[in-house]
């Protein structure tokens, strides 16, 4: 990856709840001079185990050939639905940068607690390993788990990708979107989508 191009294109995939059986995804393809060109939307299951295939799914969907990276809102979304960013970039082919905000022990405890006889999400859990702290030039710290690159060019990337604060600004118009989605009602059946008890969003592309 030749990181200081300017054409360089971030994915960004952002979730917000949509109630209590489903949340909207949203992806936004951005150049890393900032000029949005793309958008994808799917959702995932509230307490499911759906999250890794249905942002393939979205990738799968926007059929780009010119996304670099991929980067994630964090990796344990929707009430405990763990995604496997390792999975994503193996069956894309580009790398994967998960980043969280806040500082955290750990999550198992509360897996176990919610879902105390589902050991087959600890061990998805348990899989993404540890996470690393960064302080961005922003001075605002964020904690990153990178598939498929290098926790130096993730770090990078996210540094460029970040205007203000400390949200990657392709994560922080994903954001935007899925709330507005959510907000605003506008939900309609959704082609890729296999659980029939999500609503479900409309996909565009470009």
């Amino acid at each position: 990856m030749h990181i200081p191009k300017k054409g360089l294109r971030a994915f960004g995939i952002a979730e917000s709840s949509s109630g209590r059986t489903c949340s909207v995804l949203t992806g936004v393809v951005m150049r890393k001079d900032l000029r949005i060109d793309g958008f994808s939307f799917g959702n995932v299951t509230v307490g499911g185990m759906d999250a890794t295939g249905s942002m393939l799914s979205m990738v799968r969907e926007l059929d780009r050939r010119d996304i670099n990276v991929i980067m994630l809102s964090g990796c344990v979304i929707a009430w405990f639905n763990v995604v496997d960013p390792a999975r994503i970039s193996l069956e894309t082919g580009i790398p994967v940068i998960c980043v969280s905000y806040e500082d955290s022990e750990g999550l198992e405890a509360d897996i176990r607690h919610h879902f105390p006889e589902d050991e087959e999400r600890v061990i998805a859990y348990r899989r993404l390993g540890e996470r690393i702290p960064v302080t961005l030039h922003t001075h605002q710290t964020i904690f990153l788990r990178a598939s498929g690159l290098s926790q130096t060019d993730a770090m990078k990337l996210c540094n460029d990708f970040t205007l203000e604060g400390k949200i990657p600004e392709p994560l922080r118009v994903a954001r935007l979107c899925s709330r507005h989605l959510v907000n605003c009602g506008s939900l309609r059946p959704l082609s890729l989508t296999r659980n029939a008890d999500c609503p479900k969003v409309s996909i565009h592309k470009s």
